[in-house]
């Protein structure tokens, strides 16, 4: 089973950096397929609670908001406004008397699920040295440019990858060598040693990333980035852990040998997003002046 779970993780691995190489549509199809296997993984823990939730409007919905985010990326935050009020009066005029968990459960399905990945999609549609040389709006550095001179959202999204996967190994590497403090009940075998690990890996690497691009102030400014994204991506895999224990499940699903479900491994990227584009169109513009 280890040989399994790593040699599938590897091959995970190699397709998410080589989808987000590629940027354009083949990046958004890709974010797609997995929103909509995430989002099936969380309604079948949603349903196991005995909720009732608006499951294919909200998926189909989710769908919507992945592609305008790549092609009217203005639009998304509507998109959501507008569909989250739809999807509360759609479970309201239902046959079966809607409950407070059905219509809690179908929006946070919809912003999970659906809103927050589509940030990937934004991250990596960020201006700044993307020139489309593949059909679809996609790009390929058949040349080797350099770090600096790879597209801003192709670097912005190897970087947040690459802080969230630092913190995972380094958690778990430290969490086996050191852990002895119990994190949290919601997942009992995290320890506070394996996550301070899992923090500072990461931080080091947005640090060290930083100085690469050569970002204002770097590597400190590199380095903040770094830690929140070792914090939230600890965050969003307790979160997950939550509904699984509501839902009476140890995975989310079984799509991954070795691994579980699709949300099993996105937990940690879910938030990360957000966080690293507000920071890059936002902080670090400041910090430039």
């Amino acid at each position: 089973m280890p040989w399994l779970r790593i040699l599938s993780g590897i091959v995970v691995a190699l397709l998410g950096i080589g989808v987000g190489i590629l940027g354009g549509w083949y990046f958004t199809i890709a974010i797609c397929i997995l929103v909509y296997l995430a989002q099936s993984e969380y309604f079948q823990m949603v349903k196991a609670t005995k909720s009732k939730p608006a499951a294919k409007s909200t998926m189909i919905v989710s769908q919507a908001l992945i592609i305008s985010a790549q092609a009217k990326p203005e639009l998304t935050e509507a998109i959501l406004a507008i569909a989250g009020t739809f999807t509360c009066f759609y479970l309201l005029f239902r046959p079966r008397l809607a409950s407070i968990s059905d219509i809690s459960s179908s929006i946070l399905g919809l912003f999970y699920c659906g809103f927050l990945p589509s940030y990937w999609v934004r991250l990596r549609a960020l201006p700044g040295g993307d020139v489309p040389n593949l059909l679809g709006g996609g790009y390929f550095p058949f040349d080797w440019p350099g770090w600096r001179e790879l597209p801003l959202g192709l670097n912005c999204v190897l970087l947040a990858i690459g802080c969230v996967c630092a913190a995972d190994i380094a958690a778990y590497i430290f969490g086996k060598q050191i852990g002895k403090t119990p994190l949290s009940s919601i997942s009992p075998k995290k320890t506070v040693e394996g996550a301070l690990g899992g923090f500072g890996m990461s931080g080091v690497t947005g640090a060290l990333s930083s100085m690469v691009l050569q970002w204002p102030y770097a590597p400190f400014s590199g380095g903040v980035l770094g830690l929140f994204i070792g914090i939230i991506s600890l965050l969003g895999d307790l979160t997950e852990s939550i509904m699984k224990r509501d839902a009476g499940v140890k995975d989310s699903g079984t799509i991954i040998p070795g691994h579980g479900g699709i949300l099993d491994r996105m937990d940690g990227y879910i938030f990360t997003a957000p966080l690293v584009f507000y920071f890059v169109t936002l902080v670090l513009p400041m910090l430039e002046h």
